[in-house]
């Protein structure tokens, strides 16, 4: 690497495993180059399940000693995480304890208690316009003052998880606007935690971070920071540290009228919009408004991705599981289409015992053929997720405030063309898949945003066009994806 360019060091961080990442912008273009790739330890202990702050604090200082070591001078520093999770810090400047996963038990019948006895569902959706999931943060607040948690009670401010990484690195307490929306805390019109809210937590404003937007400087590497890294005052950018927020921020989109499919174990396809949309429909529909970058929403709908695919893939003997996705996915197109047709986001595939048994329960409850191979198991998955692609696409042209001229599908989901030819054929919308590292080039596009490098949104977009090469699907068999998906509506009303 060559020091005439600008570097950007961003930390990605998710739910399994992370990764530092080195980024530079030069000539119109964005390279990325992985510097360091470590687990996301989930901690077993008393009962609970922990995230290890101090591991995640320890492998971004290696990967910040790793480009001391090679002698780049980065410019800054940038952090994006799951969303929902946050820390606890007394007013001694000290971790208390580690702070809690989403996964954690605790949390499972929070929701329900809380929404029963303290503000109903519609008053919350109305507030937040967030989707109802347990782990969301209001629930698991409420979850640990029932259980009169030290930690909560001691707390002298709460820090979502991106900032207080940042906080460690800085010594400087922020509230990053679109980590904030994933709590269900945050009012989107206002665009900041909304008072009666925390009220009904026994918790005041004060005890989070300055709300601040993507694009802040939190502040520079503290003196100890910069001693055991041997780098110089780095500044801190708060990035958009929600990781979607951050991977929407990288759709190479040329206009506003464009739909985005995150697409990978989880899918969340939507639109960005100027102001949140909360509606009865909405509502009704689940659909969630999340923070986006200058000042944007990202409303979009949580769809249940390939994760279907890979428990299955568990289950299979080893000599399936050997194959590689290609193989076994060219497989599956041997298969008669539509020939079992499934809800993927049914409850019955939230977390069933046995993903295989699920599905042909599904196929027989609902008197369909029952799909037996791995080819026609994986078959009823792609066109099942097509099909909820396309009921989803439909609702989104309904919210939306424009035409949605194209789908932009981003994420690893990125490389599947068969399922990316089906999205397109099911939605008859042209198909533009790209890029797979949106995550790291949504991070590194803001801090370049914040370094003056690139002037706004649009121009962040064009240079990650100009940096990858997307791959076009147009929509195909047009009236065989119509009658299939006459099918998929009956199926999904009868169940």
């Amino acid at each position: 690497m060559e020091q005439t360019k600008k570097y950007f060091f961003a930390v990605d961080l998710g739910a399994t495993s992370g990764r530092t990442i080195i980024g530079d912008i030069s000539e119109g273009k964005c390279s990325l180059e992985e510097v360091t790739r470590f687990p996301n330890n989930l901690i077993e202990q008393g009962g609970h399940y922990y995230w290890d702050i101090h591991a995640l604090y320890f492998e971004i200082i290696r990967g910040l000693k790793e480009v001391a070591r090679r002698g780049l001078a980065i410019t800054s520093i940038g952090i994006d995480t799951w969303g929902v999770d946050f820390v606890f810090t007394a007013d001694d400047g000290a971790i208390l304890r580690n702070p809690r996963a989403y996964r954690d038990p605790v949390t499972f019948d929070a929701m329900d208690d809380y929404l029963k006895h303290v503000i109903s569902k519609k008053e919350v959706y109305d507030i937040t316009g967030i989707q109802f999931l347990n782990f969301n943060s209001i629930f698991q607040l409420y979850a640990m003052r029932r259980e009169q948690n030290a930690a909560l009670r001691q707390a002298s401010k709460i820090l979502f998880v991106p900032d207080a990484l940042s906080w460690m690195l800085t010594g400087n307490e922020v509230c990053e606007y679109t980590i904030a929306s994933t709590s269900q805390l945050l009012d989107p019109r206002t665009k900041q935690l909304d008072e009666r809210l925390l009220q009904s937590l026994g918790l005041c404003r004060s005890r989070f971070g300055k709300m601040v937007n993507p694009g802040t400087v939190v502040g520079v590497l503290t003196d100890e920071v910069q001693r055991l890294t041997g780098l110089g005052p780095v500044p801190v950018i708060a990035v958009a540290g929600h990781d979607t927020g951050s991977a929407v921020a990288a759709v190479p989109a040329k206009d506003e009228k464009f739909a985005y499919l995150s697409s990978g174990t989880w899918s969340l396809m939507g639109i960005e919009t100027k102001d949140a949309i909360i509606s009865g429909l909405s509502y009704e529909r689940n659909f969630t408004n999340e923070g986006g970058i200058e000042g944007t929403t990202r409303f979009l709908k949580n769809i249940c991705g390939m994760w279907l695919y890979e428990r299955c893939r568990m289950e299979w003997p080893d000599d399936v599981r050997s194959l590689s996705h290609p193989e076994l996915q060219g497989q599956a197109m041997t298969v008669a289409p539509f020939r079992s047709i499934i809800n993927p986001d049914d409850q019955a595939f939230a977390a069933p015992s046995s993903m295989i048994a699920a599905i042909q329960r599904y196929c027989r409850e609902s008197n369909q053929p029952v799909p037996a191979t791995p080819a026609e198991i994986c078959r009823c998955i792609f066109d099942s997720l097509a099909l909820r692609y396309r009921q989803v696409f439909q609702w989104l042209q309904e919210f939306a405030p424009f035409r949605l001229d194209v789908l932009h599908i981003i994420g690893g989901g990125s490389l599947n063309k068969y399922l990316n030819q089906f999205t397109a054929n099911s939605t008859g919308a042209t198909v533009l898949a790209g890029p797979q590292e949106c995550t790291a080039l949504g991070n590194i596009m803001m801090q370049a945003k914040a370094g003056g490098v690139v002037g706004d949104i649009w121009q962040m977009r064009q240079i990650i066009a100009n940096s990858i090469e997307l791959v076009r699907y147009e929509p195909q068999d047009k009236e065989a994806w119509d009658q299939a998906y006459d099918k998929y509506l009956s199926i999904v009303e009868r169940k």
